[in-house]
């Protein structure tokens, strides 16, 4: 009967434990998942400048990189940037799984999001297009 009462305490404490916090992620954590993503973002990077310094794809409230000016492209150049966005979202979003799985499980990806949001969001360059929470673009200080 100890047992079972202990059995019942541990199940407990597990359902009833803390969501975890922004503070308690640990982004630059290397296990091999997120390290594969992480070479796939950096790899794509030097292509997406181009597109950010002319002010055609902006970073969205959601972490996601999103066309935000396709106006100044041509039909190739509309699908170069289309597919460079269809490459690198999914991979966005697959190291936030990563992350969230290097942690303890899918219960962190809410945190892994917005912690990595954040930081996505303090690398962007002065001068890139951002959104903010409303859904309206600006220039990044």
């Amino acid at each position: 009967m100890k047992r079972f009462l202990l059995l019942l305490v541990f199940l407990s404490l597990e359902a009833t434990a803390a969501a975890p916090a922004a503070d308690q992620i640990n982004l630059d954590i290397g296990t091999p998942p997120v390290v594969v993503v992480k070479h796939s973002l950096a790899q794509r990077a030097s292509r997406l400048v181009r597109f950010y310094d002319a002010g055609i794809m902006g970073l969205g409230n959601d972490g996601m990189i999103k066309l935000r000016d396709a106006s100044r492209l041509n039909l190739p150049q509309r699908q170069i940037a289309e597919k460079l966005i269809d490459n690198e979202n999914p991979d966005r979003n697959s190291l936030i799984y990563a992350l969230a799985e290097a942690h303890g499980g899918q219960s962190w990806e809410p945190v892994a999001r917005t912690a990595q949001i954040k930081r996505w969001q303090s690398q962007w360059h002065s001068g890139w297009w951002i959104q903010d929470a409303q859904g309206n673009w600006s220039i990044k200080p």
